[in-house]
């Protein structure tokens, strides 16, 4: 069965984010062949997370730059990045003020702390 799938712009993806959308972002089949669910980081809302977690199942990352990275003291996971696409991920971080870090909640009041 075939399926035709339209591609916003990225003028559009742009406009979603900044209105509080999530927006589904693919790479090229070369690449990872994968799609990510992208919110902007001030609309990480307990409902946004809720449904990555759900429906996604995969990591919950939060970009930042590596001057960001190094103000919030977060190491790199690894001390020499051998990933093929050289994926720079951090260590894991939930913020001093959760408990368990795991809940939608929990994971939006870490990320609106990162930014």
């Amino acid at each position: 069965m075939s399926q035709n799938y339209q591609y916003n712009t990225i003028e559009e993806a742009l406009r979603d984010l900044k209105e509080g959308k999530i927006v589904l972002v693919t790479d090229d089949p070369d690449r990872e062949n994968e799609g990510d669910l992208i919110c902007a980081a001030e609309f990480a809302t307990r409902e946004n997370i809720n449904f990555m977690a759900t429906y996604a199942k995969g990591l919950i990352c939060t970009p930042m730059s590596a001057e960001i990275a190094a103000r919030l003291n977060f190491p790199p996971m690894v001390a020499e990045n051998t990933d093929n696409h050289s994926t720079a991920f951090t260590v894991a971080v939930d913020h001093a003020d959760t408990t368990t870090g795991i809940s939608a909640e929990e994971r939006s009041y870490t990320i609106m702390k990162c930014v």
